[in-house]
């Protein structure tokens, strides 16, 4: 991590960033339910193909996340996604965001805000990335067995989630800590 970090002053207090997007939308998956036993519970199903991308990043130590809905997954979209990364980088600090080689994320034109590092996770290995988990949380607390009647109805659901699930700092931790990241961290 020292080459990617070799331009951040000594003593800076280093913050351990992970990003990613999900696409939410009229075609969400169906999670399980509980029920009586015996009976079927019916779970609503969607034939429409409207959606919308989460761009999310969390911060697990700090039990904190910056994320924007945003109507594709593009250079552009990416680009406002950072800027809001950087804004919610704790003062004097600098993050070191963990992300996929998503081709919005490896681009040249993307402008890095001065107080972020990127770094790049080997290709074909999200189980290293925790925010594909809080997808998951959300989607089974908050974003499943619906049907969004409109583009709207699905910003709104994807936003409510959100911000239901920065509203518990701990669920953030809890779900976003690594080991392997946070060695030697204090």
């Amino acid at each position: 991590m020292k080459a990617h970090l070799a331009h951040v002053p000594k003593r800076k207090p280093i913050e351990l960033w992970f990003q990613d997007e999900a696409r939410i939308g009229q075609k969400n998956g169906l999670v399980r339910q509980w029920a009586r036993r015996g009976t079927r519970p019916r779970q609503p199903a969607d034939q429409r193909y409207e959606s919308a991308y989460l761009f999310g990043a969390i911060c697990p130590a700090r039990g904190v996340g910056a994320a924007l809905a945003m109507p594709f997954a593009d250079t552009h979209a990416m680009q406002v996604h950072l800027d809001e990364i950087a804004r919610t980088v704790a003062k004097g600090a600098h993050a070191v965001l963990l992300l996929d080689r998503a081709g919005w994320h490896t681009t040249a034109k993307l402008a890095v805000p001065k107080n972020i590092s990127l770094i790049f996770l080997p290709s074909r290995s999200p189980e290293l990335n925790p925010v594909e988990n809080i997808w998951q949380y959300l989607r089974a607390n908050w974003l499943s067995n619906r049907v969004f009647d409109t583009y709207d109805d699905i910003i709104d659901a994807a936003c409510d989630a959100w911000n239901r699930l920065v509203d518990q700092p701990s669920t953030i931790t809890s779900i976003g800590m690594r080991e392997w990241a946070h060695i030697g961290q204090s």
